[in-house]
């Protein structure tokens, strides 16, 4: 349960990016689900590489799961092709690699999809790259399976595409290929409950944040105060358009934040904007280094 800017929501554990036999995984779609529903998620998508699983065929164990692929169209990138996750695609969807990525976004999302872009760190895009694409709706800020060469976490891109006014909510994945990717990095949703169209209501309308393990319990801002409560935490930071930032506690604290204890709750009084439009997010770390990261909201100038 959270308390989601006034409103009290159920929340649910996702995984929101997860490859199969059907693609290049090294687990059965049945296999995949007694894994995830083993480790109590709620929701679970199947986003294989350029193949659609057919959810109604398979036995969810209690968790809802979410028909939906891979993409990967051609991108400005000499290195690496667009991946783009497409969550919710029907039955009719018919994937053309070979189609502009635009266009496949498009017809993704006429479809009644959600597109999000894909650990962007470690396909080497650049925010200019990835602001020039229209109907995305999030990105990957955490990615379990790219970690093995360092670039696992997308943070800079999402604040340099918020800082262009691009302001995406973030979801944290395995990207689950093999057992060495399991359960780092999930999505919670914050939905009255977990049908298909809950959910999905719930992502488009960004009710939801990432996570590696802290939990967000309230989130609230009303006055120009930010107010949050979470799982203890040793670091929590808010961040907003450059220069500015707000540090509440770090753990090498040289005269900042709060000491050496953990927190549970912080409230940040965020000034006025005279000029432009802010955006604001929150993110913690506990103390064992797993971070969650609120999705951002939007301060008109003045407010």
């Amino acid at each position: 349960m959270i308390d989601f800017y006034g409103n009290r929501l159920n929340t649910y554990k996702a995984s929101l990016h997860t490859h199969s036999t059907n693609s290049d995984g090294s687990y059965s779609p049945d296999k995949v689900i007694e894994l995830y529903k083993g480790q109590g998620y709620d929701v679970l998508a199947f986003t294989d590489h350029g193949f659609v699983t057919k959810t109604a065929e398979l036995d969810g164990k209690g968790m809802t799961l979410i028909q939906s692929l891979e993409m990967h169209p051609k991108s400005p990138s000499p290195n690496s092709p667009w991946h783009l996750v497409a969550l919710n695609v029907s039955d009719q969807f018919m994937y053309d690699s070979q189609r502009e990525a635009q266009s496949l976004i498009d017809y993704a999302v006429a479809d009644g999809a959600m597109v999000i872009c894909a650990h962007p760190y470690w396909c080497g895009f650049t925010s200019a790259q990835i602001a020039a694409l229209k109907n995305i709706s999030a990105i990957e800020v955490y990615n379990t399976s790219t970690r093995y060469i360092g670039r696992q976490f997308s943070m800079q891109t999402w604040d340099e595409l918020s800082d262009m006014g691009h302001v995406y909510p973030v979801t944290a994945v395995d990207d689950m290929h093999s057992s060495h990717d399991l359960f780092r990095g999930w999505t919670v949703i914050a939905a009255a409950d977990k049908s298909i169209g809950s959910v999905m209501d719930a992502l488009k309308h960004g009710r939801f944040y990432a996570t590696m393990g802290p939990e967000f319990t309230r989130l609230s801002y009303k006055d120009h105060v930010f107010e949050a409560s979470f799982s203890p935490c040793c670091e929590v930071i808010g961040l907003t358009n450059p220069p500015r930032g707000f540090c509440v506690a770090v753990e090498d604290k040289d005269g900042y934040g709060t000491g050496t204890e953990t927190l549970t709750e912080c409230r940040i009084k965020i000034p006025v904007n005279e000029q432009s439009d802010r955006w604001f997010r929150l993110q913690i770390k506990d103390e064992k280094g797993r971070y969650a990261w609120s999705a951002p909201i939007v301060i008109p100038a003045g407010q």
